[in-house]
């Protein structure tokens, strides 16, 4: 090679100019706002040394309008390649808002949906670090049908590999269906929000004044409206949970999970299980202390802690194995299904399957939530979600009735006749059509009325419906549940039991899919 010939100096003067493009004002002007340039957010993602970039020095398309300016610049606003995280390739685009915005041209857009359909081909995850001012004004419809491929590319890779959207600044109108179509999205707390309409617009409209934050920030998308799983406090934590994250994945649908070494701290017999439950029915514990003494030590990763909360769904480990789990929480609403619950539950449900990762259902749950507002919501339909996603499911698919599993709920929580593979109770469990004081009530309302003393005989009834038709060895001796063990042998019962179905197979009848009620 010619190291003085014209196109090596070329080669030296646009390596050059890329540098400067990337200049420490630019970074300042992120960092001051409290968030990483697009470079410190891929080097702190990609193990070192191993990231790969992608076109690089493409350049903006011409405006077809003489209407604004564009910006003259290498890459375009976007960052993309691949590497390794965790020693596993990974694909993933990172948005400059230090170029234009980080708004999305036709060349931006095209960007994207290469490395997209190279993450496809090689069976790889993608990540989106997503920070963009949304389609360029100035490129009209072209930014418009650039975002229309990169929507139709999610799609296309939907339940084949793995896709995850961290917003780590703004995500606005058009723009947010990217992350709302992706596995899980990660936000970072003041310093990211999502909206379809911005705050201007409300004002404009509705004649309501409300902030960036309160519109669309992470604590409003993780607690109200459940379209982000996880939020952190600043972008070096939410980079580091989401490797942690990545670990539990497998890198597409025909692999099975990463497993790691078990290190034999947690024993497979615990005799603390038996005492999470209370003696009082009524009253409520928290079953993520169940969790934590079935999985492996500080295995356990929760998805959506913040919204619905009843519901506990989240990734663990047995013996070094990823499993999901899903479970009624009793310290909130007593651990009912709602709608957001349900649709919570639903979509944990079909990533698990989709991703060859088992299910592990822990269940104490009294039912669904009544009320004019859940039935006028569509809770028979967002309820018909979890049971569709169950049923279907194809994973091995474990449930260990803890106490209550009242009338369809029961159903609901992948009871034996709706698909599941192994379903276990404590003795503490009650299985009923529904539960004792509302059962007495309908079955002896004439007696009640009629009692000299109906607080007592109420009191005696609902004792000999609990001993007479809801305790759990009525359920074990029809076949409805395999066996009621002790709390103790969870963690050994589990173990086994999903060994047992390692090699299962279902087979699926023919058809193009099935029709969820969403």
């Amino acid at each position: 090679m010619d190291l003085n010939g014209k196109n090596y100096k070329a080669f030296l003067e646009r390596q050059e100019a890329i540098k400067k493009q990337y200049s420490a004002k630019r970074a300042e002007k992120q960092h001051l706002k409290g968030k990483l340039t697009a470079h410190e957010r891929i080097n702190l993602l990609f193990d070192p040394g191993t990231f790969e970039e992608i076109d690089a020095f493409v350049t903006p398309a011409a405006s077809p309008v003489e209407f604004g300016k564009v910006e003259k610049s290498y890459g375009d606003g976007v960052i993309v390649g691949h590497g390794k995280v965790n020693g596993r390739l990974v694909f993933a685009y990172a948005q400059d808002f230090t170029i234009m915005g980080g708004s999305l041209g036709i060349v931006h857009a095209k960007k994207i949906a290469k490395i997209q359909e190279m993450a496809l081909k090689m069976g790889s995850p993608i990540i989106g670090l997503i920070d963009s001012g949304g389609a360029r004004i100035q490129e009209g419809v072209a930014s418009l049908s650039g975002y229309a491929s990169i929507f139709h590319n999610i799609i296309q890779s939907s339940g084949i590999i793995p896709q995850i959207s961290v917003i780590m600044g703004p995500a606005a109108g058009g723009a947010v269906y990217s992350p709302a179509l992706t596995d899980f999205v990660f936000m970072v707390n003041h310093t990211s929000y999502m909206f379809v309409t911005g705050p201007n617009v409300v004002k404009e409209v509705l004649n309501e004044d409300v902030t960036f934050d309160e519109l669309g920030g992470a604590e409003i998308h993780a607690r109200k409206s459940g379209v982000a799983h996880m939020i952190y406090d600043d972008e070096e934590n939410t980079i580091l949970a989401l490797k942690k994250f990545l670990a539990y994945l497998p890198s597409n649908n025909v692999e099975n999970p990463p497993v790691v070494p078990d290190d034999g701290s947690v024993p497979e017999i615990n005799e603390k299980l038996r005492e999470i439950v209370p003696d009082d029915p009524n009253k409520a514990y928290d079953v993520k202390e169940v969790i934590s003494n079935i999985v492996d030590r500080n295995s356990f990763f929760e998805i959506s802690e913040l919204f619905a909360p009843n519901l506990v769904t989240g990734f663990a480990r047995l013996k070094g194995k990823t499993i999901g789990i899903v479970a009624n929480q009793p310290k909130v609403l007593a651990g009912v299904i709602d709608i957001d619950s349900a649709t919570k539950g639903a979509r944990f449900i079909r990533f698990c399957d989709a991703f060859n990762i088992p299910i592990l259902t822990l269940e104490d749950v009294p039912g669904f939530l009544p009320g004019v507002d859940q039935e006028h919501g569509g809770i028979i339909r967002h309820g018909a979600k979890m049971l569709f996603a169950y049923s279907e499911a194809t994973v091995p698919k474990i449930t260990v009735i803890l106490r209550k599993a009242y009338g369809g709920a029961f159903i609901v929580m992948n009871s034996k006749n709706l698909g599941g593979d192994f379903n276990f109770a404590w003795p503490t469990a009650e299985i009923a059509v529904m539960g004792p004081d509302g059962a007495v009530a309908v079955l002896y309302r004439k007696e009640l009325a009629e009692s000299p003393d109906p607080v007592a005989l109420k009191n005696e009834l609902v004792k000999k419906y609990r001993d007479k038709l809801a305790n759990p060895f009525i359920a074990d001796e029809s076949g409805y549940i395999d066996e009621v063990s002790d709390p103790a042998i969870t963690r050994k019962k589990i173990i086994s039991a999903f060994t047992a179905l390692s090699n299962k197979w279902v087979k699926v009848p023919a058809r193009k899919h099935g029709n969820m009620p969403l």
